[in-house]
């Protein structure tokens, strides 16, 4: 078994990229879109997240007795399109960090949007925010394989470094 030729790890690299910016692009279309709409009042992603913010609010605050405290709407909706902008960024840069920040918008947004919890089970509602739920789930689930695999291939490469063997 010989190494691969160098051509196979140049397509590698390249499917891996335009991997990485078809999937940054959900993100950042989704920025897009919400920017564009912003306004003065957070547009129609904060009139749309509101209710469900309060409602998650009131929810951990009877469950957990923890005060939470007032932040304003818009504030949040700026601050989830800067994580997906910068994150998805640096995601198709190949930067750790872009996949830490895009976790940590999935891991705040998600349960809260896509509160299926909330409804009856078998609802048109119930079904449609539970797949929804469930397809972010498979994107945080996506970004932890990205973690994973680059790990393993600076590992990998530091394994198989020949300057390794001459220390």
């Amino acid at each position: 078994m010989g190494l691969r030729p160098a051509w196979k790890d140049r397509a590698m690299e390249l499917l891996s990229f335009v991997g990485r910016v078809l999937f940054a692009s959900i993100f950042l279309l989704s920025v897009y879109q919400e920017a564009s709409e912003f306004g003065y009042d957070g547009g129609p992603a904060a009139k749309s997240l509101e209710p469900k913010f309060n409602l998650f609010v009131k929810q951990v605050s009877t469950y957990t007795g923890i005060t939470v405290p007032h932040v304003e709407i818009k504030t949040i909706v700026a601050t989830t399109m800067f994580l997906r902008a910068f994150g998805a960024s640096m995601f198709i840069i190949y930067s750790s960090f872009g996949p830490f920040l895009l976790h940590a918008y999935l891991a705040f947004i998600t349960p809260i949007v896509y509160d299926f919890y909330n409804y009856k089970r078998g609802s048109p509602q119930f079904v449609q925010l539970g797949t929804q739920f469930v397809q972010n789930m498979a994107f945080y689930g996506a970004l932890l394989f990205f973690w994973g695999m680059k790990r393993s291939i600076a590992e990998w490469n530091s394994l198989m470094d020949p300057k390794r063997d001459l220390q």
